[in-house]
């Protein structure tokens, strides 16, 4: 892989981990003021998401596991984090 394309994911990864825990933060922050289940829910849903592309690119930079492996653990998360955020708009108070 070329170094342009390590330092595009690296890059990237990043950015997703800002934000993904910027969101999970706030979703967290707004259940602790109004003690909404959907919202603690919803921080759970996103923190997933957001720890499969950390541990995706951890896996594949710093373990040296394929990239093919680290698509496939992101996709997971991604999936069971999409799933925790669509139960977290169906609970109700």
């Amino acid at each position: 892989m070329s170094q342009t394309v390590a330092f595009g994911i690296i890059a990237i990864k990043t950015i997703i981990l800002l934000l993904g825990s910027g969101i999970t933060y706030i979703a967290y922050k707004a259940h602790r003021r109004t003690g909404a289940p959907s919202l603690r829910a919803l921080a759970l849903g996103f923190g997933v998401v957001t720890i499969g592309a950390l541990l995706a690119g951890i896996a594949h930079q710093l373990l040296d596991v394929a990239l093919q492996t680290g698509v496939l653990i992101n996709s997971l998360l991604t999936a069971i984090g999409f799933g925790i955020i669509i139960y977290s708009l169906y609970i109700e108070r």
